[in-house]
């Protein structure tokens, strides 16, 4: 989806991260299965780019997390939500200048050795591709990893 002001992309987003509406998800995860075919590439793990403990707590759940359940059902794909943690605490990645957007180094780190697997890294709007970017960097030197992304829609 493109994630554009007034579309109904971004209303489904804002409804999902904001609005406590996390069924909206499980929508998003499902017509998502209409249009996704990994083929031979299936990855082993999916992943959701973590909130950080305070964020998680004001907001109440993680919007990402029933997208990924629903796409771990769906592929018979295992999804765990601990392998990476946000190290601090910032405002999200739209809200930030433009410089402060490229400060994302020690942000993440993992917190279980994961090695030889394909990762599949999920995130609701790509919008610099910082946060993907360092998460996936802290996958991928953590051992042999494959890192994939999918994400609900692109900012432009």
């Amino acid at each position: 989806m493109q994630f554009e002001k007034e579309n109904v992309s971004r209303k489904l987003i804002h409804e999902l991260k904001y609005r406590n509406r996390e069924k909206i998800g499980k929508i998003l995860a499902e017509w998502t299965t209409e249009r996704l075919d990994f083929q031979n590439q299936k990855p082993h793990l999916l992943v959701t780019v973590p909130l950080h403990p305070r964020k998680l707590k004001e907001r109440g759940y993680n919007q990402l997390h029933w997208f990924a359940e629903t796409l771990s059902e769906f592929y018979a794909i295992p999804f765990d939500h601990d392998v990476m943690k946000r190290n601090h605490y910032s405002k999200a990645q739209a809200l930030k200048d433009k410089q402060n957007r490229l400060k994302t180094e020690n942000t993440f780190s993992m917190t279980k050795n994961i090695s030889g697997k394909h990762i599949l890294l999920i995130d609701d709007v790509f919008t610099t591709g910082n946060t993907l970017a360092s998460i996936a960097w802290e996958i991928l030197k953590s051992g042999d990893n494959k890192v994939s992304v999918l994400v609900m829609a692109i900012d432009e």
